[in-house]
């Protein structure tokens, strides 16, 4: 793998994380997971049965030793809140890389950056690695880094909104100054806006609703794979200057 996306010490060739809520069931879920080629999928440890074999198990139909699970606290609105929920999961199945987010109001889903940043402090010296749900406010997200965050994860626009990539501007200045993988998380809706985020210079993108809530969820699935594919090859690419006024595409020497 010459272009591979690194969190912590792990490389994975897919730069498509997508989510395992939404969906009617878990064989739609599985099966949309595939054909993403995704080798990364968010599991909300409140939502999600990991645990009651009693009940379906998301282990029954994605396997876990051939798809990374990322816990997280979705559904969290207090940083002890978050903290609990994913204790439970390094209990449970011995999980360390973990996506961390606490919302700040059931109206927006906007992350509360004041409880974002202290969890990610305490569960960072705990021996979590911290990939981290937040806003694209370019000074919190070089504080997040700062305290021990793995990976920062802004939101293009509110959760399942589908409005896409609202301030690229942010999103370039957070990728300028940081090293971290650049992961966008939340608001995408289509495929070329997948492609954006990828041609802003991130480094994967995070995606749930826009698939699982799709008409035609394996469709949408595959064509967020490509998306993908196509923007890191466009970024590494290196494209051309803009320029006010046309340049001629053929050559203006030895006219006819």
């Amino acid at each position: 793998m010459s272009d591979y996306l690194k969190i912590s010490n792990k490389k994975f060739k897919s730069r498509l994380i997508v989510g395992t809520g939404k969906y009617r069931n878990f064989i739609e879920c599985a099966k949309a997971i595939k054909l993403s080629g995704a080798e990364i999928v968010t599991v909300a440890v409140r939502r999600v049965n990991i645990s009651d074999k009693k009940k379906p198990l998301l282990m029954d139909y994605v396997d876990p030793k051939k798809i990374t699970y990322l816990p997280n606290t979705a559904g969290c609105f207090s940083s002890s809140e978050a903290l609990r929920t994913l204790r439970l999961a390094r209990e449970i199945g011995g999980w360390k890389l973990v996506k961390l987010e606490v919302l700040g109001d059931k109206k927006t889903l906007y992350p509360d950056m004041i409880e974002t940043l202290n969890s990610t402090e305490v569960l960072s010296r705990e021996g979590f690695k911290v990939m981290v749900y937040c806003s694209d406010d370019p000074l919190m997200a070089k504080r997040l880094e700062n305290v021990g965050a793995v990976a920062i994860m802004p939101l293009a626009a509110p959760i399942g909104s589908g409005l896409g990539i609202q301030n690229k501007i942010n999103v370039q200045i957070i990728r300028s100054q940081t090293k971290l993988p650049l992961i966008i998380d939340a608001g995408l809706g289509q495929a070329s806006d997948a492609t954006t985020a990828m041609e802003l210079g991130c480094d994967g993108v995070l995606i749930n609703t826009a698939i699982a809530k799709a008409k035609y969820p394996f469709k949408m699935a595959e064509a967020m794979k490509h998306a993908v594919i196509a923007g890191r090859s466009s970024y590494l690419s290196g494209r051309i200057e803009k320029t006010t006024f046309a340049k001629a595409s053929s050559p203006s020497k030895g006219i006819i």
